[in-house]
């Protein structure tokens, strides 16, 4: 007997009535996530200007004219941001490797380079980035080094490469601490040595699964790379201070926040993908 379905053009069969309840209570979801974000909206849009001190707020943060003004200087100034985070980001990576394998040695006679590895993310996982950054922003050049040795984009940078590196060894170790056991010996089982069993089969596995975490904390450094303005280089951060200096007015602040947030956000938004394609991929 000809199926009903085929008769009428092969389209989809009629929802069970799970499906139909799921269908539902994501409708109703939505409804009320929209309803309530709609809300906020209209709430902030019509109660803000009521504020006596709007109009002063406006004047001082939300100036187009001044807005105008400064927003080319600060986009070139920005340019420095990103160079600053370009030349950290592939050395951060490459030492927070080495530091996760130093933590990862198993044989009793790299015990130092184990106990090094533990001293070096406890330290600098545990000092505040601004403390770093002047520690060693203001510290090595007092030593009178010849330029460009005495350089504030310098040092700067390797404040932040020191403290990133710490973070991104510590979740490139969970990483490799996820891998199960199994695999190692079975590696060991086909004659790989450890070395050949960390690079070939453990570190392709870990690298993946904690890919969208370092994601994020790229993201956090993107950011951060604004605190070198404190020892000195004129970035998007300090330059900002600058036009606030002579307009007397801090809408150059909210137009470095829109950079910021137009790079960010994309990011943010990227590394919330690789996530759930991660968890899509180990359910």
């Amino acid at each position: 007997m000809t199926d009903q379905t085929t008769l009428r053009g092969g389209s989809a069969p009629s929802l069970t009535r799970r499906q139909a309840y799921e269908q539902r209570l994501r409708r109703r979801s939505i409804t009320i996530a929209a309803g309530s974000t709609l809300a906020v909206v209209l709430a902030v849009v019509l109660l803000v200007p009521l504020a006596p001190g709007w109009e002063a707020v406006k004047r001082s943060f939300f100036n187009g004219e001044v807005f105008a003004k400064t927003f080319p200087g600060l986009l070139d100034a920005f340019v420095m941001n990103v160079a600053i985070f370009l030349w950290c980001a592939p050395i951060i990576a490459v030492l927070g490797l080495v530091i996760a394998l130093c933590r990862d040695v198993r044989s009793p006679a790299f015990y130092p380079l184990r106990l090094f590895g533990a001293i070096y993310t406890d330290v600098f996982r545990g000092l505040p980035v601004i403390l770093v950054i002047y520690l060693i922003g203001f510290g090595v050049p007092g030593l009178g080094l010849p330029r460009p040795w005495n350089s504030p984009y310098i040092w700067g940078s390797l404040a932040l490469i020191l403290v990133y590196a710490a973070y991104v060894a510590e979740v490139i170790r969970s990483g490799i601490d996820s891998i199960h056991h199994s695999q190692r010996a079975a590696a060991a089982s086909l004659g790989l040595s450890d070395g050949e069993t960390m690079r070939y089969v453990v570190l392709p596995q870990a690298i993946r699964n904690v890919a969208p975490a370092n994601m994020n904390l790229f993201i956090a450094l993107q950011k951060d790379v604004a605190l070198l303005s404190f020892i000195g280089p004129v970035e998007v951060f300090r330059q900002a201070g600058v036009y606030k200096s002579l307009m007397a007015n801090f809408t150059p602040y909210v137009g470095a926040a829109v950079i910021f947030l137009a790079l960010t956000i994309p990011a943010t938004r990227y590394a919330d993908y690789l996530m759930n394609k991660q968890r899509r991929r180990q359910s």
